[in-house]
């Protein structure tokens, strides 16, 4: 049996799915649907796979499934996927931890009908300046656009909307904070996107120095050029 994540999940993953296999789409499922299924399963001796989209373990909600499965006393096994922020990235070609630009990453959200922790709002994380992936925060955008800047990005701090990452129907826009409202309206991309904020997005960075000539580590000794180069 396999319970996957709606619109979330890549329906090519479905096509894996071996013939008189059941398949339940949780879009429109509670937990308590989820967990009953999963125990009818468990009855019947099969194997259930509840496939999320990416990560599971970033905005997945499997804590609260992992507890109930191990109140009925039933093994799981978390298996590690590779997260949107990671897909987006590649599709931007880009590191999101620059030398001399960011070497930190905020994953974050803005807060909507699902709050936040007050120390956590998009303002107050702002200020770091660090490079930042905002998920499930595109019908949201002229409101993380205003607590950006009012947290401390300049306006013209480049951005990109990544629509949908790795699926076909992918899509890249590159702008910056200021015209993200407006080029999210303009490509139509209210939801399953992500936006990534920061310098790392830019031209400008210094030489990392793990491959540079002159930098010792454990596995190479250090030599300084001499004014040819050589």
């Amino acid at each position: 049996m396999v319970i996957y994540a709606g619109s979330l999940v890549n329906p090519e993953l479905l096509d894996a799915v071996k013939p008189g296999c059941a398949l339940y789409d949780s879009a429109a499922m509670t937990l308590e649907q989820v967990i009953e299924k999963m125990l009818d399963a468990e009855q019947e001796c099969k194997m259930t796979v509840r496939l999320h989209t990416g990560d599971p373990s970033i905005y997945g909600a499997i804590r609260e499934q992992m507890d109930e499965l191990s109140k009925h006393g039933i093994e799981y096994e978390v298996v590690p996927g590779v997260s949107s922020m990671n897909a987006a990235a590649a599709a931007l070609k880009a590191e999101l931890t620059l030398p001399g630009v960011s070497q930190s990453i905020i994953v974050t959200r803005v807060e909507g009908r699902t709050p936040v922790p007050k120390s956590e709002d998009i303002t107050s994380l702002a200020a770091h300046g660090a490079t930042m992936v905002i998920f499930l925060s595109a019908g949201l955008i002229e409101t993380l656009a205003e607590k950006l800047t009012r947290g401390g990005y300049p306006p013209e701090t480049p951005a990109a909307i990544v629509f949908k990452a790795s699926w076909q129907e992918e899509k890249i826009v590159r702008t910056c904070i200021s015209n993200l409202a407006e080029e999210a309206k303009r490509e139509g991309v209210e939801s399953t996107a992500l936006i990534m904020i920061g310098g790392f997005l830019a031209n400008e960075y210094e030489r990392s120095k793990l491959y540079n000539p002159e930098f010792s580590h454990g596995y190479r000794r250090g030599y300084k050029q001499n004014q040819n180069g050589d």
